[in-house]
């Protein structure tokens, strides 16, 4: 016996009733990505903290740094911020401004993205083996959390490239151990969450509950400006400005090719 006839189209101008069983859509398709593609030559923006701002900083460094492991291969010259490379006489960080955003489910792995302002593709996607959630704790918790992120040269590479330019490192989060960080390209998730914090210089939060993952929670991020510091092309770091008049966590970040 033949099967029903197939449902006519509506007729034009009508819009057909929506299924109850579709999905409702993302929020990563609320909109269109607008953000505009990294520039090729960064403008160096100074910071401007304020005079309290500045007297913390000052403090900070004058605190010891956190004792690192015999696996984890800082330099002296990148841990310190106060070289005359990086430094004035005010023992501000000099480097060029970036917009950086901690963002993951909370059971998943953490994602650290750069961008040269909030409106512009990601220049560095960093995956670290980290959950998101652990993260943020150990930044509530401690309060100063370093992430030394080292690699080995390559001869076959003949020195020319920037340590940023590898794929993978060791990573350590307050010399510890935790795996591996991976560079990768931005996916669609991570264009629509830069996407919806294009209006977000600094904050953090839950995106929207249709992002949350039944398996891996809800979707956090944290967003702020950082100090890029070009120690050579094989060291670079990232320091985490705090919001004028809030001592809050800070992050470091280190990047080390040895």
């Amino acid at each position: 016996m033949a099967g029903p006839p197939p449902c006519p189209p509506p007729p034009p101008g009508e819009v057909a009733a929506a299924d109850p069983d579709s999905p409702e859509p993302s929020a990563l398709h609320r909109f269109p990505v607008t953000l505009l593609q990294p520039s090729t030559q960064r403008k160096h923006h100074r910071s401007k903290p304020t005079k309290m701002l500045r007297s913390f900083r000052s403090a900070f460094r004058a605190l010891p740094i956190i004792a690192v492991p015999p696996g984890c291969h800082i330099p002296s010259a990148v841990l310190s911020r106060g070289s005359s490379s990086t430094a004035h006489r005010d023992g501000r960080v000099h480097g060029t401004r970036t917009t950086g955003t901690l963002f993951g489910h909370r059971k998943a792995r953490i994602t650290l993205a750069f961008q040269d302002n909030p409106r512009s593709v990601p220049h560095l996607l960093l995956e670290v083996a980290v959950p998101t959630a652990r993260f943020m704790q150990d930044m509530g918790s401690s309060g100063l959390v370093r992430v030394a992120l080292e690699c080995e040269k390559k001869v076959a590479a003949g020195g020319k490239s920037r340590v940023l330019d590898e794929r993978m490192w060791t990573a350590y989060v307050n010399g510890r151990s935790v795996g591996y960080a991976a560079r990768r390209d931005p996916t669609e998730l991570d264009l629509g969450v830069m996407q919806l914090l294009h209006a977000v210089s600094m904050g953090a939060g839950v995106l929207p509950g249709d992002m949350t993952d039944p398996v891996d929670g809800e979707l956090t991020y944290m967003r702020a400006y950082f100090d890029r510091v070009i120690g050579s092309k094989d060291s670079e770091t990232f320091y985490m400005l705090n919001p004028d008049g809030n001592a809050g966590p800070e992050l470091s970040i280190f990047f080390v090719r040895i």
